[in-house]
């Protein structure tokens, strides 16, 4: 068994909503150099994405929004529908969030059967910020809570956890997930930023870690030990999901927390070990932001090269 795999596909690539948006087609790129250049490449099995099946999508969404989606994305040609102010889909984007969902379910059904201890997904669209009834700040369909739910219906899991360190807090994960004792759910984010909105915490399976812009990697360090891992450990999850989002790494454009490439290590390294002592080491990361190239291909690789240590 080769210890961390990656899942990816060519097709996330022609997903754009417009030119210059920041969530652009050159960060899979950015991300998959940074990790060839690092020699982590070559030691990662690699898959491509399946689609997510209609089933899989209301695994959290309902159906009409499910129909919603499909039937406004665009069939051809150039055209792009806008969603919301910066959510928009060209004639590839219907095709990429199936894909970026899809990613997340085989990432679960590898890990469950011991194919892989840790899988990333390379994918985009990112999914956190995408609500039930509504696709918003770039995402379209809650890709890791499908996973999260996905994962619950396997087998000897009964408890997921999802940890989201994105810039941005993962309101559509908290939205998706409700009230559902079965999984755990940590964001830490810059507030007040985008979506400006987060749900209460529900002590020992919700923990929203709102931090103050200007934050570094020693405020992000120590709020996740006082309010994140022990709630986790404690909460003893059968696997863990990352939301792996770069944009609060210091040269991020859209975020102003100044984390480095050596906290994305750090917090998947404390991860790592509660996922070998309760999880059976089961990890599936999932890519969600990260708008600087440099910095995100940086931080991806910090990220990759802990989960395979």
């Amino acid at each position: 068994m080769s210890n961390t795999a990656l899942i990816t596909h060519e097709d996330c690539v022609k997903h754009e909503m417009t030119p210059g948006h920041p969530e652009q087609p050159a960060r899979i790129g950015a991300v998959l150099g940074k990790l060839e250049s690092e020699g982590l490449f070559a030691q990662m099995p690699r898959y491509e994405a399946t689609e997510a099946t209609r089933d899989h999508l209301l695994l959290a969404h309902p159906a009409d929004y499910i129909d919603r989606v499909f039937s406004t994305a665009p069939s051809g040609g150039g055209s792009v529908v806008q969603l919301d102010a910066d959510t928009a889909m060209n004639a590839h984007s219907l095709r990429a969030a199936l894909l970026a969902a899809g990613a997340g379910i085989s990432a679960v059904d590898m890990v469950h059967k011991g194919e892989h201890e840790a899988v990333f997904c390379c994918v985009r669209p990112p999914g956190h910020h995408a609500e039930r009834n509504e696709a918003m700040g770039f995402c379209f369909f809650g890709s890791i809570a499908i996973a999260a739910r996905h994962a619950l219906q396997l087998d000897g899991i009964e408890k997921v956890a999802i940890i989201d360190f994105d810039v941005h807090h993962g309101n559509g994960t908290e939205d998706l997930i409700g009230d559902d004792e079965q999984i755990f759910f940590c964001s830490s984010f810059q507030h007040p930023l985008y979506p400006g909105k987060f749900g209460s915490n529900v002590p020992g399976r919700k923990i929203n870690i709102p931090l103050p812009g200007g934050s570094d990697g020693d405020v992000f360090r120590q709020k996740m030990k006082s309010d994140c891992l022990p709630a986790l450990t404690a909460f003893q999850p059968d696997m863990i999901l990352i939301s792996a989002g770069f944009d609060a790494h210091a040269e991020d454009p859209l975020g102003g927390l100044n984390l480095l490439e050596d906290d994305f290590a750090w917090i998947t390294s404390e991860l790592k070990v509660i996922a070998a002592e309760h999880a059976g080491g089961r990890i599936v990361s999932m890519l969600e932001g990260g708008y600087n190239l440099d910095a995100l291909g940086r931080s991806a690789a910090a990220h990759v090269q802990v989960l395979q240590a």
